[in-house]
């Protein structure tokens, strides 16, 4: 039996007696016409009654107990809903003798119930029900945190979201704003003559960022498939294909480390746009936090942890090289060759493998030394081109991408780059990723023949970008952790009694 403590056998043991009485504990037939929100809306008039209540006007309205106080003859309880918080009363006199007695023995904190009744202000000024009929909807057989200390473990709060919702309605509200923020950024997109499309979720190859996929097998096939890394390559196949402005906004799979900004599924919207540059992408992006700000109405400098960001200026622009120097503080000579970087990691005590290339050096400096300083919305333009196996090269600098990516509070909120269309330096690039792949680098992107040849029919030039939505919303919720911007995070497994490992 899984509830087997003392008080939630109790709690069973309620449950039967509700059905010897003839009431079912977990009856369906319960409607209501209001919602806690909707009936102080609609009430809020009665303060100016006389008598301040209002018999002729009835509601039900429906909710779980957070709390109950019986007085003798008479209780007060709060019940909350979707929309927020009811106070209510009822009575031996109010709903009969009998069925207060019961309710007394049987009905508790954590239980649903619908009540009906009229609309009344108490003496201390508390717009509430006054309950003519209470039914119960559904028992509580596991009692609630106790409400002093309420949910205070994060762990618990992650394993078990449905508890976390109960205990704490601030969490309801960061996801009702994440959902918001999905809806408004694809309003967003819409507007612009974007097309919304889907594209697959199990690749054949792993592919569209350098990353280490889950595996799947698909049985009626007989071969693996590998959960989508990004979906970049199938939604620049679809810009070779006549369509000219594309966006998806869905999960990607990448089966690495979890910390405060990583989780192994997340969310993200890509967007293609064709006949675009990754300057017209970064003026497409301010434009839309302004909008986002706006629309959440949010002020243009917003708190963030113990900082504050400032989005009321235009988002600066420092290139990887000047990042390093200006913000890492390294000095020109010491990004000269790969040599002097490594001399200079070394005598930082950081440990290096030396048969990184030298792009792939400067990317641990800048994780290492500048990422976490960038707290204002800056975008970091023209990447190593080691790292960077799609984006297009610059035309005056064959070491570099025209690529940025947009950091925000420390995270990586954004990347995004002119797309590489030239057929055969794509097919290069990918032949020299298997080599990397061959050294070690289990993250390094395969060889995508296909891609290849849509290539061959020619891509137009196209500019994209991916905006992490998780990341996002942390930002603009004032979340410190991943983890409290996705329902049902990632989490390590936990052995339980049966000897049974539960993860959820």
């Amino acid at each position: 039996m899984i509830f087997n403590n003392q008080y939630e056998l109790q709690r069973v043991e309620k449950a039967e007696l509700l059905k010897e009485l003839g009431k079912n504990p977990y009856t369906h037939n319960i409607k209501r016409d209001s919602t806690t929100k909707k009936f102080k809306d609609d009430h809020e008039q009665i303060k100016n009654l006389e008598n301040m209540r209002d018999k002729n006007k009835e509601n039900t309205v429906a909710g779980r107990i957070k709390f109950l106080r019986h007085m003798g003859k008479a209780a007060f309880a709060k019940i909350e809903d979707d929309q927020g918080v009811l106070q209510v009363y009822f009575s031996k006199e109010s709903i009969g003798e009998d069925w207060f007695k019961s309710v007394k023995k049987l009905i508790e904190v954590g239980d649903i119930i619908s009540v009906t009744g009229f609309p009344f202000i108490t003496k201390t000024g508390e717009l509430s029900l006054h309950v003519k009929t209470l039914k119960l909807a559904t028992k509580s057989i596991t009692p609630l945190p106790e409400k002093f200390h309420g949910l205070t473990n994060k762990e618990l709060r992650y394993r078990k979201r449905y508890l976390d919702m109960i205990m704490n309605y601030k969490i309801k509200e960061t996801f009702r704003t994440r959902s918001k923020i999905v809806s408004l950024i694809r309003n967003f997109f819409e507007e612009k003559n974007f097309l919304e499309v889907e594209t697959p979720m199990m690749h054949p190859i792993p592919g569209g960022a350098n990353a280490k996929p889950f595996v799947t097998h698909h049985n009626a096939l007989g071969v693996e498939r590998y959960l989508r890394i990004a979906p970049e390559l199938y939604l620049k196949r679809l810009i070779v294909g006549g369509f000219e402005a594309v966006f998806e906004i869905n999960r990607n799979f990448r089966n690495e480390g979890m910390d405060l900004t990583h989780n192994p599924e997340f969310t993200m919207i890509e967007f293609y746009w064709a006949y675009h540059t990754y300057y017209d992408l970064m003026e497409l992006t301010q434009e839309m936090f302004a909008m986002l700000l706006k629309q959440l109405k949010l002020p243009k400098k917003i708190p963030y942890g113990d900082i504050e960001i400032d989005f009321s200026k235009k988002f600066k622009i420092l290139s990887y090289k000047n990042a390093l120097i200006e913000i890492g503080g390294i000095s020109i000579e010491t990004l000269e060759t790969k040599k002097s970087v490594l001399a200079y990691l070394k005598d930082k005590d950081e440990e290096v493998d030396e048969k990184l290339s030298l792009g792939k050096l400067y990317e641990k400096l800048f994780d290492l030394y500048v990422e976490k300083k960038l707290i204002n919305p800056t975008f970091i333009i023209d990447y190593p081109i080691e790292i960077s196996p799609l984006a297009r090269k610059k035309d005056d600098d064959q070491n570099i991408a025209e690529r940025f990516e947009l950091f925000i509070a420390g995270h990586e909120i954004a990347n995004g780059f002119n797309e590489l269309n030239d057929p055969i330096d794509q097919y290069n690039r990918f032949t020299s990723q298997l080599k990397i792949k061959d050294e070690g680098d289990g993250s390094a992107h395969e060889m995508d023949e296909d891609y290849v040849r849509a290539l061959g029919y020619g891509l137009p030039p196209t500019a994209g970008q991916g905006i992490g939505i998780d990341r996002l919303t942390m930002i603009l919720t004032n979340e410190q952790s991943i983890r409290d911007v996705i329902l049902f995070p990632a989490m390590k497994p936990v052995h339980v009694n049966n000897n049974k490992k539960e993860d959820i």
